[in-house]
């Protein structure tokens, strides 16, 4: 895809997120975020039609409030949310089967339909636990290590780029840009550093951006190996020039709750 598609999108996509992290009430904010996981969560079972799977989106959709309402209502626990995820999916899935036809993609129907409401609304809904506990700037600094790696691992791969790094799920990501990737999220890391975060000490901040990014690069690769599986190359096209939401937040997925705990622990 040419830079000149994908430029002004990425203008408006930065300029969203900067006013979305620094201006937007807790509420308002975790509202938005349940936004981006419900367009995220469509585009990820529409990946299946290809297949003739067909994850259960509505109930889907149930699930992944569920989830959400365990991050913001102290008294509804996650272990909660999950139990009734799991007695709503019995009652639904015994009450639905009524054909052999049905039976038999009833597997694969419940066990996409129950991890894409877990892969998204419990990884990404830990943004709004950063923005309540941690404040804008540990969010910039996350995001500042996941745009400047993508963009050092695709400069990188790009020019000097040899050898596959995971051939299956993404045939373009090399060695070379994985280098280059953390390279750039140092820097990242470093800008951040001395701009927001000047109390945590420099090495921590240069070492959090390694880590974080290392487990993004696992996090992209894997929402890839669904869209590989279902033979599609972008989750939609509803930004041009970058694809679906799902593509967008890929390697969030893992590393936003990996940072949260992490910074938990360690700063």
């Amino acid at each position: 895809m040419s830079l000149r598609k994908r430029l002004p999108t990425s203008i408006v996509l930065l300029a969203f997120a900067f006013c979305l992290v620094q201006f937007v009430p807790p509420l308002w904010f975790l509202l938005i975020v349940l936004l981006l996981i419900l367009a995220s969560l469509l585009e990820f079972y529409s990946l299946f039609r290809v297949k003739r799977i067909f994850p259960q989106k509505i109930f889907g959709i149930v699930l992944a409030l569920l989830i959400t309402a365990s991050f913001y209502f102290e008294e509804f626990s996650l272990a909660l949310a999950l139990y009734l995820c799991l007695l709503l999916a019995a009652v639904y899935y015994v009450i639905s089967i009524r054909t052999l036809e049905k039976l038999a993609t009833f597997p694969q129907s419940i066990t996409l339909t129950f991890f894409g409401a877990i892969y998204l609304s419990f990884t990404l809904n830990h943004f709004y636990l950063l923005k309540v506990e941690k404040g804008p700037s540990a969010i910039f600094f996350l995001l500042a290590v996941i745009a400047m790696g993508d963009t050092g691992a695709y400069l990188f791969g790009s020019l000097w780029g040899r050898r596959k790094l995971a051939p299956i799920a993404s045939p373009k990501k090399t060695w070379e840009g994985a280098i280059g990737g953390i390279v750039f999220a140092v820097i990242g890391a470093v800008i951040i550093h001395f701009i927001l975060l000047k109390d945590i000490a420099l090495w921590m901040a240069i070492l959090t951006g390694v880590i974080v990014h290392v487990v993004a690069q696992f996090s992209d690769p894997l929402e890839s190996l669904f869209k590989r599986a279902a033979g599609v190359k972008d989750s939609s096209n509803v930004l041009p020039g970058h694809g679906g939401f799902l593509d967008r937040l890929d390697s969030l997925i893992l590393a936003t709750p990996f940072f949260y705990y992490f910074v938990g622990f360690f700063w």
